[in-house]
């Protein structure tokens, strides 16, 4: 079994700010740093770091060498990361004192994955393995048929959030990840002949601090949160839904899925940054230990 990932690959800019801005209002960052993220990356990373094999689809400019050498730092197989023209995706994060994000996103190459590459990329994958897609890239609709008519298992996080994305996206996915606000959204504007749709598909939401929830068959699994000291939740999300696939890809109980997700994200949030702040599996254990 292979997890398969066609997703964003981001340098994430991070400035440390004593709170998130105001329309109009300019704040001063006491700090910079320069890290690997985008949502692709950061589930890549995740699920490699839970201790599977994953393999990345997308690409990345010129300026991106260092990137690819973190994420095969971290276990990720970047075999079919493609370089293309132009510059690599990146995210100016601005994180304030008590842990909260805020981000301006840059696709970059991230919108430029040749088409046939991620074709050619998905043409071993079996009904053995699974596919985790996002909206950060282009390519997922193509990506999600492609996958499903070899059988996989396809994982759709509708973030960043476009409700016409989610109506296309449906026929093929098994498993929907969404955070509240998303949630709502997406069943406001989905309506009941879309939502109707949804009785077909596993919706995983994230809660933040409460925790999160796994509605599947018709019955809803819930996890509390931890109560922990955040400092950074960026990526939160991402190794949540990393930790979770992880474990439920292997045909983990799902109360163990949700449990041992539910650490990854709160171990996460204790620490500054994405791809790199990601807890190992031995730390998780551990921590719900």
């Amino acid at each position: 079994m292979k997890i398969f990932n066609v997703g964003s690959v981001n340098a994430d800019f991070f400035y440390a700010v004593p709170h998130l801005p105001r329309p109009g209002e300019t704040v001063a960052a006491g700090s910079m740093s320069r890290g690997l993220g985008g949502k692709g990356a950061n589930q890549s990373v995740a699920i490699a770091k839970a201790g599977l094999p994953v393999h990345h689809i997308g690409a990345v400019g010129a300026d991106g060498q260092w990137m690819l050498d973190a994420l095969s730092g971290f276990g990720v197989d970047v075999s079919a990361i493609c370089q293309v023209d132009g510059p690599s995706g990146h995210a100016i994060i601005n994180v304030s004192e008590d842990g909260e994000n805020e981000i301006v996103l840059m696709p970059g190459s991230n919108r430029a994955v040749p088409l046939d590459h991620i074709k050619s990329s998905l043409d071993d994958i079996t009904p053995d393995d699974w596919l985790i897609l996002q909206n950060e890239v282009n390519g997922t609709r193509l990506a999600a048929e492609h996958a499903k008519a070899a059988g996989a298992k396809v994982v759709y996080s509708a973030a960043p959030f476009d409700v016409g994305a989610i109506c296309e996206m449906l026929p093929f996915i098994d498993v929907l990840a969404v955070n509240e606000g998303e949630a709502k959204a997406m069943y406001a504007a989905l309506g009941s002949t879309k939502s109707a749709e949804l009785e077909s598909v596993s919706v995983l939401k994230t809660l933040g601090s409460d925790g999160a929830e796994f509605l599947h068959q018709g019955t809803a699994h819930r996890v509390d949160g931890r109560n922990v000291q955040a400092v950074d939740t960026t990526a939160a999300g991402d190794t949540f839904l990393g930790y979770f696939i992880s474990a439920y890809a292997q045909g983990q109980p799902i109360e163990e899925c949700l449990t041992l997700a539910n650490g990854a994200a709160a171990l996460k949030v204790t620490r500054p940054g994405t791809a790199d702040a990601i807890p190992r599996l031995s730390e998780v254990l551990a921590f719900i230990s």
